[in-house]
């Protein structure tokens, strides 16, 4: 399915789809953990620790889309002739810090 906005889109594969669900899914009951931390009133320091750890795996598979995103989209565009995207990646990376 491609972007409406941009009329891009990234193809990966199923393993690769199965491996970020899975994480993504970790990450989820992370979440619904800390949102029950906060329902028993659990103490600060043990619901910080564990929002790190969510902020630590979010920032982990980001990289990991990073990585596939300048192995594969940004070395297809450069290839293919379009060193605007060399610009994207850098607003990109930005953003991701």
């Amino acid at each position: 399915m491609n972007c409406e906005k941009c009329g891009k889109s990234t193809h990966r594969t199923d393993e690769e789809k199965k491996n970020l669900t899975k994480r993504l899914n970790v990450i989820e009951g992370q979440v619904r953990g800390i949102n029950q931390m906060i329902t028993d009133d659990r103490y600060c320091d043990d619901v910080l620790i564990q929002i790190a750890a969510v902020c630590k795996s979010l920032q982990g598979i980001g990289n990991s889309i990073l990585e596939s995103h300048l192995k594969n989209c940004v070395v297809h565009d450069i290839q293919t002739g379009n060193l605007d995207i060399l610009d994207d990646v850098v607003k990109l990376i930005k953003k991701l810090q």
